[in-house]
């Protein structure tokens, strides 16, 4: 992220979001990003940011939290004015994904066009050198992922003692990933006293127990149920055997041709070899997962961004953090083993007031995840086609499993990505994703 330039735009001094107490240079770049109105979370938490006040922000994927937790701060930087000593931030934004952390940077940067603030973004993937670098001038506004943070600070090219607000986007998923300790970690390095908030779409408990740790006499605001999608979604569920996912999902797409589309499939092979079934069946298809380089995802999202890219093939590390509104629809090739992050994966359309259509494809091994689907969301997904397979039921404790136990029988071979149907694993598990997965 470089430095600010002269400011572009004249100071806007009204305005919803000039009368909540943002600063007039920065409610200037607001109307040309598209932001009029604030959203109810944004309505909810800018007034007690601006404050001052700790915040919990629980609100649905897609409804401005970035910008409610972003417009306050950089209005209190600006109003104290300082620049960031060597090597320091003044504010630290952590995020549990590359995508996530890129997303908020981006916005940041629109916020505070035209201003003094310098924001800056390290992610793993990157060159850790040219970070290191960048560090040594200080930044405003620090953008991370725990994983590439700590790795900065074990060779001490920041210094977080004198940052003075923390944000934790995403703190659920964190918390799913396993990036308890890390915090942990970081968080003995921050003063005591600072203002921290912290963001999320879904609350389980650990993150309540997390809030009462990082802190102080919190603000808790509600803008929607927690784990609960965007109405302006259109869900569905069609039955299919394993192996006519991908004939299934051609058809559907072929019914959409020029729209965006992000299909998630559950495993980084799995997800390449479906990616590489579609572009020979003529699809314009990208695919981004772990295995993938930060150059390449970059690449990726940036060609699906512009439209060059209609379909965009992911695991769960594009599931939070992509805010892009031409979307129209959302793909469970397969579905998730952790029941939340369903929500989170349809979230990335219907964004920005559009509506959209998400459409899961559930084989005859996936019934316990639906089902499980469907008590986090509390409601039934509309069945859109094929036809629901009998419910197994649970074979008697010391007895095996028995004729018939074998849940979902014969799916029809296996899907494109190469690998059998996966066994169900009960949602409230902790995410087996794979270490190239989760870290940042």
């Amino acid at each position: 992220m470089n430095a600010r330039r002269a400011p572009l735009r004249e100071p806007v001094t009204t305005g919803p979001f000039a009368d909540m107490g943002i600063d007039a240079r920065i409610n200037a770049n607001l109307a040309p990003m598209g932001l009029t109105e604030p959203t109810p979370i944004q309505a909810q938490s800018i007034p007690h940011i601006v404050q001052g006040t700790d915040l919990l922000g629980l609100a649905q994927t897609g409804t401005g939290k970035t910008a409610a937790f972003s417009l306050p701060m950089l209005t209190r930087l600006l109003a104290h004015g300082r620049k960031p000593d060597p090597r320091s931030c003044r504010a630290l934004i952590l995020a549990p994904t590359r995508e996530l952390a890129t997303q908020i940077a981006t916005s940041v940067e629109g916020f505070a066009e035209g201003t003094p603030i310098r924001a800056f973004r390290v992610v793993g993937g990157a060159s850790i050198n040219v970070q290191i670098q960048r560090l040594e001038r200080g930044v405003d506004v620090l953008i991370a992922t725990p994983g590439r943070l700590i790795d900065l600070l074990d060779r001490h090219a920041v210094d977080l003692s004198k940052t003075e607000y923390l944000v934790l986007d995403e703190a659920d998923q964190m918390l799913d990933i396993g990036f308890i300790h890390a915090l942990r970690r970081i968080a003995r390095t921050l003063p005591k006293t600072r203002q921290t908030l912290l963001f999320s779409a879904t609350m389980p408990k650990l993150m309540e127990e997390l809030a009462g740790t990082y802190l102080t006499d919190p603000i808790r605001v509600q803008a929607n149920p927690p784990g609960r999608p965007a109405d302006k979604i259109e869900q569905g569920v069609h039955f299919v055997n394993q192996g006519d996912k991908a004939t299934l999902l051609s058809e559907y797409m072929s019914k959409h041709p020029g729209e965006l589309a992000i299909v998630f499939g559950r495993t980084k092979y799995g997800s390449e070899k479906l990616a590489k079934l579609l572009d020979k069946w003529g699809f314009s298809v990208a695919a981004i997962h772990g295995n993938k380089s930060q150059g390449q995802r970059e690449r990726a999202l940036a060609s699906f961004r512009e439209g060059k890219t209609q379909v965009l093939v992911a695991t769960d590390v594009a599931a939070r953090g992509l805010d892009i509104p031409e979307v129209a629809h959302v793909y469970n090739f397969d579905l998730p083993n952790v029941a939340e992050n369903y929500v989170h994966r349809i979230g990335r359309t219907a964004r920005a007031g559009r509506d959209g259509r998400a459409v899961a494809f559930c084989a005859p091994s996936e019934i316990g995840e639906l089902r499980d689907i469907e008590k986090a969301i509390k409601a039934k997904i509309p069945v859109i086609g094929g036809e629901a397979p009998p419910e197994a039921k649970p074979a008697p404790r010391g007895r095996g499993r028995g004729p018939g136990g074998n849940r979902g029988g014969n799916h029809g071979g296996a899907r494109p990505g190469g690998e059998g149907a996966p066994k169900r694993r009960p949602s409230r598990r902790p995410s087996r994703r794979p270490k190239a997965e989760q870290h940042g």
